[in-house]
C-alpha cells in the first residue's frame, strides 16, 4: 500500500530536492508551511518556514555530499566533519540531524535527516515517536523509494495511530474526534506545548484538512475489525470490551507496550506483558494508561531532540528559530478559540 500523501510535487519542491544529495530513500515536507491551518491566511501560510524530513540509507556518504554541496547550511558542527555528524545525528536525540533557518530559493527552511533503518524503527515501534508522529499527519511526499520494509513501516505507523486513539476514545466518536486524537499523539507531553507552541495547533492541524485526514485513513478504518465505520455520517463506533481492548493493546507497538507495562507493573513482580495488559485491558481507566505511555515516549524524546537541535543549528539560529515559535504560541492564545467553536 502506497502511503496516499499528495502525490503532485510541483516544480518548486522540485527545484528544493535537486539542490541535495540525491540518495534518498524518504523525503517528504510537512507543517504550516505546507498545510493550511485553521487561522493562518495564504498570504501568512507563504512566509511560514518549510519543513521537511529526508531518510537515507547512509548518512555519513549523505553528510559527505551535502557538506560539500551545502556546507553554509551546518553549524560549527561542520567542522568535526561527516562522520562525526553521522554518530550525533544517530546516537542522540530522536535520530534527526536538523539544519534549519536555511534559505533556499526565496524560501526559508528546516530539514532533518534520519537513517531508513532509524526511521523504520521508530514507525514500527514508536521508540521516539518524533518522525513517526509527523507521519501520522498528512504531508507532502516527495520522494518514496521501493523499500518493501519501509512501505510496510509506514503503513503500519497509521495502523498503530488508530489502535492507539481508539483505546483513549469512547465507544462512539465522530470522524473529527478520531483525527483530533491521532494528530494529538506526537504531542502528548511534548514540553514544548508548554512553552513554545501554539497551544490550539492540534485543532488546527485537523481543521482545515479533515480531507487529507481521510484520505490517509479510510483504507484502513474500513479494514479494521475493531470497528463499525459509517464514512457517509463520519461516525464510527469501537469495541470497548476487555476483550476488544485486550487485542488493541496487544497490537501497540512494542515500545509503548514497554512503557505501560513499566507504568502498571509494581518493581520486583516481572510479570509478562501479555498478563500485564490483559489486566489494563480490563481497567476503567485504559485510555488514561495508554495517554501517560506515550506521553513518556513523547517527554523523552521532545527534550533530547531540542537539546541536541541547540548543538545542530547553532546558538543563534536556536534563538531565532525559539523567539519566532513563542511569537507564534502568542498569536495563537489571542485567537484562542471558544468552547463553543470547538463543538
Amino acid at each position: 500500500m502506497t502511503l496516499p500523501a499528495l502525490q503532485n510535487t510541483g516544480v518548486f519542491y522540485r527545484r528544493i530536492l535537486s539542490q541535495f544529495p540525491q540518495d534518498i530513500s524518504l523525503a517528504f515536507a510537512y507543517g504550516s508551511g505546507v498545510f493550511k491551518q485553521h487561522g493562518t491566511s495564504q498570504g501568512q501560510m507563504e512566509k511560514n518556514m518549510l519543513d521537511f524530513v529526508f531518510a537515507v540509507d547512509d548518512p555519513v556518504t549523505w553528510h559527505t555530499m551535502n557538506l560539500l554541496q551545502n556546507r553554509k547550511h551546518y553549524s560549527i558542527l561542520k567542522l568535526v566533519g561527516p562522520t562525526k555528524i553521522s554518530s550525533i545525528q544517530n546516537d542522540h536525540g530522536a535520530s534527526v540531524y536538523y539544519n534549519t533557518l536555511v534559505p533556499v530559493d526565496g524560501r526559508i527552511i528546516k530539514y532533518g535527516v534520519i537513517s531508513t533503518d532509524s526511521l523504520i524503527d521508530d514507525l514500527m515501534h514508536w521508540k521516539t515517536m518524533y518522525v513517526a508522529g509527523r507521519l501520522h499527519k498528512p504531508v507532502k511526499m516527495l520522494v518514496h523509494s521501493e523499500n518493501g520494509k519501509l512501505r510496510a513501516a509506514l503503513v503500519s505507523n497509521l495502523k498503530s495511530a488508530v489502535t492507539a486513539s481508539f483505546l483513549m476514545l469512547p465507544e462512539s466518536f465522530t470522524e473529527e474526534d478520531l483525527f483530533l486524537q491521532i494528530a494529538g499523539l506526537s504531542y502528548a507531553g511534548d514540553f514544548r506545548m508548554v512553552i513554545g507552541e501554539d497551544k490550539s495547533k492540534v485543532v488546527n492541524i485537523v481543521r482545515d484538512n479533515i480531507q487529507h485526514f481521510r484520505i490517509l485513513y479510510s483504507n484502513i478504518l474500513r479494514d479494521c475489525s475493531q470497528v463499525v465505520y459509517k464514512p457517509a455520517q463520519g461516525k464510527l463506533e469501537v469495541d470497548k470490551s476487555p476483550e476488544g481492548q485486550f487485542i488493541q493493546l496487544m497490537a501497540l507497538p512494542r515500545t509503548l507496550q514497554q512503557r505501560i507495562t513499566k507504568l502498571v507493573d509494581p518493581p520486583g513482580k516481572n510479570r509478562d506483558v501479555e498478563e500485564i495488559l490483559l489486566q489494563v485491558a480490563q481497567d476503567p481507566d485504559c485510555g488514561a494508561v495508554v495517554q501517560q505511555g506515550i506521553s513518556s515516549i513523547v517527554k523523552s524524546s521532545s527534550i533530547t531532540q531540542s537539546i541536541k537541535g541547540i548543538a545542530t543549528a547553532g546558538l543563534w539560529k536556536s534563538m531565532s528559530y525559539s523567539s519566532k515559535k513563542l511569537m507564534k504560541m502568542w498569536k495563537g492564545w489571542r485567537r484562542k478559540p471558544s468552547v463553543s467553536q470547538l463543538s
